[in-house]
């Protein structure tokens, strides 16, 4: 019996130190929380999408607490994120530079075709694994809606075949940028009225092979812009924001239609 007893009493006496030793360690090592980043994480919406250049809103929330970030980085928060980050870090607020997506790719069902059959993982990753994907142009949309599962606002939707953006719902958060394993997704100003909706960067006879909506570069667009905003690049057309007007003369001319106003 006496010996059980110490046993317990020796357990217990281990237990007793090993707690005040770790209230002592929590009390004398604790890492002192700034105030301010917890309040300023609770302004940011959460996303976690990496747009402001951070990993996700908890880092962005702790560099504005220590200084020398900008306020106005949050582009899914928009300017009264903006505004209430500014607020707690008593600066003067900037305006955020407010973006949304633009799927540059308008082939439908009735604008190109299947070279393949593809029977395996509904996905655009999968798929375009397999010989750039079972559609005839490798550079277009492969519409099994990878980026429609990763958008947090449901802004996207697949219609025809191809991807399509509700610029009213998007909050320019860029994660179908980072999802599309074409690379067909891009942000662009929110401002912006004017988008080139093809990616081919082929021969415009091989583009207009495979899809009837494909850019052909024939450069009338480049020609008849009255600002110089839009240039033939790789056989594609691009258009520089920085110079667009939104005038809607490339539009216009387009032979192929790959050029809309938004």
């Amino acid at each position: 019996m006496n010996e059980i007893l110490i046993a317990l009493l020796v357990v217990a006496a281990i237990g007793l130190i090993a707690g005040v030793l770790l209230t002592l360690a929590s009390h004398f090592l604790r890492v002192e929380e700034d105030q301010r980043a917890a309040e300023l994480r609770a302004c940011l919406p959460g996303v976690n999408c990496g747009a402001c250049g951070y990993a996700g809103c908890d880092d962005y929330a702790k560099a504005l607490a220590e200084g020398g970030v900008k306020a106005n980085l949050c582009i899914p928060g928009a300017d009264e994120v903006a505004v209430q980050v500014a607020a707690i870090l008593g600066i003067a607020a900037e305006d955020v530079a407010e973006q949304v997506a633009v799927v540059h790719c308008n082939g439908t069902c009735d604008a190109t075709s299947k070279k393949a059959i593809y029977d395996g993982v509904y996905s655009c990753r999968a798929a375009s694994m397999l010989y750039g994907g079972p559609d005839a142009c490798t550079y277009g949309c492969l519409g099994c809606g990878d980026c429609a599962d990763v958008c947090p606002v449901d802004a996207i939707c697949l219609k025809d075949g191809i991807a399509r953006i509700d610029r009213r719902i998007c909050i320019g958060c860029g994660m179908c940028v980072k999802t599309c394993p074409k690379e067909i997704i891009s942000l662009v100003p929110q401002a912006a009225t004017t988008a080139v909706v093809c990616s081919n960067k082929e021969k415009g006879a091989v583009a207009r092979k495979v899809c009837t909506n494909a850019c052909i570069a024939c450069k009338k667009c480049e020609k008849n812009c009255p600002e110089g905003a839009i240039k033939v690049v790789n056989d594609l057309a691009v258009i520089d924001y920085a110079k667009c007007t939104g005038c809607g003369v490339c539009v216009e001319g387009c032979p192929t239609h790959c050029l809309v106003t938004l």
